[in-house]
């Protein structure tokens, strides 16, 4: 007997699997509104020098705010500087403009900000402009380490303590911590709570799935991984109305986190995995999970026969007794070649996917049109990956995603900057095909690691995967050295990863493996018909 068997007959999908999907979707919504929260609490508003200090009690105080700007602001490029000032007021440029020999400084006390679209931000609170401007990337960066450390630490937590009591520290961490940052009187307050955010939202972001993906039988794992995924869309949309409705900073985030408690309250009837439940030994728990999912989903005769006695033959308790921890990825052949694949793969989807995504305000549109075009589009990507996946597999799916995300990339690199709308619509298509790269992946490792060291094998991906991330913001700055350079590198990282996707092994209609030894054993031992 085997754990899938027993799934198929008291229905691999449905009431029961729909609850833990619901359950899971206000915590899972979360994520895109504190994973992109960046695009909004750390924007800069248009600025210059805060002219007070020109202020010499007579013709000046007199003056408009746009005169004043006019004679105590250079113009560069046809824009007031946001970074320098004239050292007095320069008059007979509210006539002519002709700044040679006018002697410039740096703001001297300050900076004044347009506040039309970001009421205020991290930038206008800590004066984070100028020489200062990284900071505001830096914040991203931070955030996403905690999310690269939090990974496998919360993978090796689930695999040893279980998905369910493992999910519920990481609601609860993740609201305390979003909640202690919004009342952060200092940057370097803010970013430690943005990094012991990102810790515990990794939680989350690698247990929901996994638990998921463990109730779906075979012929349904594609679904389950699809209609998850739509959460993160559904969340793109809530981010941008919060954003576009609760423009101050600190008044986001509490709103960004505030499904949290709703998971908190709705985890009292989420069940834990009965696969790992069965992988670790634990008989009697499993049997009655499965009893309620055969109850929910109108089976309970198909449960006469399995009693916890029969659940103890199934391959699934035979070695629930061995503890497996990190290094059980790497020490035999397949595991490693699996382990340092999948690492790449995920390295280039995540760094390419928030390349893009983290860039609302680089295509010359409104920033909250543009998320919610970024988040659209990837409502007709998810239908398309889903029928792809059921006809041609994950690898051919995971590798022609990023192929073709590279290619996007590559394309806007030759379309005028001033032609902001067409650079908007490949860019667009370029985020569509990189989300089907993230969706893809995220069902596709599920797949590929075995029960006993899923959640380590997700939480190893997802540091790699955050790692790339972390460093996403960073490589935007390089347009200071070249201004296409930031798209050349994300380019080579999506057809680089994709060209590595092909080495990954299919898994398309193959029942989960339970052991490493399901991995390691030779092909020939475990073909189609094993897994059907």
């Amino acid at each position: 007997m085997k754990f899938d068997n027993v799934l198929s007959d008291i229905n691999g999908f449905g009431k029961f699997q729909i609850m833990i999907i619901l359950i899971q979707s206000f915590s899972r919504m979360t994520l895109p509104c504190h994973f992109l929260l960046n695009n909004f609490i750390a924007a800069i508003p248009s600025h210059h020098c805060d002219l007070s200090n020109l202020d010499d009690g007579g013709v000046f105080r007199n003056l408009t705010q746009e005169q004043r700007v006019a004679v105590g602001v250079p113009v560069q490029d046809g824009i007031p500087s946001s970074c320098e000032m004239f050292t007095e007021p320069q008059y007979e440029f509210l006539s002519v403009s002709n700044y040679t020999n006018v002697t410039q400084t740096l703001c001297q006390t300050g900076w004044v900000y347009d506040n039309t679209t970001f009421k205020s931000t991290i930038a206008t609170e800590w004066d984070l402009v100028c020489s200062s401007k990284w900071m505001t990337r830096a914040t991203a960066t931070i955030f996403f380490i905690g999310v690269m450390c939090g990974a496998p630490m919360f993978g090796f937590l689930s695999d040893r303590y279980g998905r369910r009591r493992t999910l519920l520290v990481s609601y609860v961490s993740s609201l305390v911590f979003a909640v202690i940052s919004s009342l952060s009187t200092s940057y370097i307050m803010f970013v430690i709570m943005r990094f012991f955010n990102g810790m515990a939202l990794a939680g989350i972001s690698i247990i929901s799935i996994v638990l998921s993906v463990e109730w779906f039988g075979i012929e349904h794992r594609t679904f389950a991984g699809i209609i998850v995924s739509l959460d993160w869309t559904l969340g793109n949309w809530i981010l941008a109305g919060f954003a576009y409705f609760v423009n101050e900073w600190r008044m986001l985030i509490l709103a960004a986190s505030s499904p949290l408690i709703v998971s908190i309250v709705a985890w009292w009837w989420l069940p834990e995995s009965a696969r790992w439940l069965l992988a670790n030994g634990k008989v009697e728990p499993a049997h009655v999970y499965l009893m309620k999912c055969a109850k929910m989903n109108n089976k309970s005769k198909c449960m006469d026969t399995i009693t916890p006695r029969a659940l103890l033959d199934t391959e699934s308790v035979a070695r629930g007794d061995k503890k497996y921890t990190f290094l059980d990825l790497v020490r035999t052949p397949n595991m490693r070649k699996l382990a340092i694949c999948s690492g790449i793969v995920w390295y280039g989807v995540a760094c390419t996917y928030y390349g893009i995504s983290l860039n609302v305000t680089g295509f010359g549109l409104n920033p909250y049109l543009t998320h919610i075009v970024f988040a659209t589009i990837e409502i007709p990507g998810k239908v398309c990956v889903y029928y792809f996946l059921n006809k041609f597999g994950r690898k051919p799916g995971e590798a022609g995603a990023l192929l073709l995300t590279g290619a996007c990339l590559f394309i806007n690199l030759f379309v005028p900057k001033d032609m902001g709308v067409i650079r908007t619509i490949v860019a667009v298509l370029g985020k569509g095909l990189s989300e089907a790269s993230f969706t893809i992946m995220f069902l596709y490792t599920t797949e590929l690691y075995p029960t006993v060291v899923r959640q380590n094998g997700l939480g190893y991906t997802s540091f790699v995967a955050r790692l790339g991330v972390s460093i996403a913001p960073l490589i935007s700055l390089l347009d200071d050295v070249w201004l296409p350079l930031p798209a050349v590198v994300y380019c080579m990282m999506a057809v680089g990863s994709g060209i590595v996707a092909t080495l990954l092994p299919e898994t398309l209609n193959r029942r989960l493996p339970e052991f490493i030894e399901d991995i390691e054993q030779p092909r020939s031992q475990t073909n189609e018909k094993e897994f059907t």
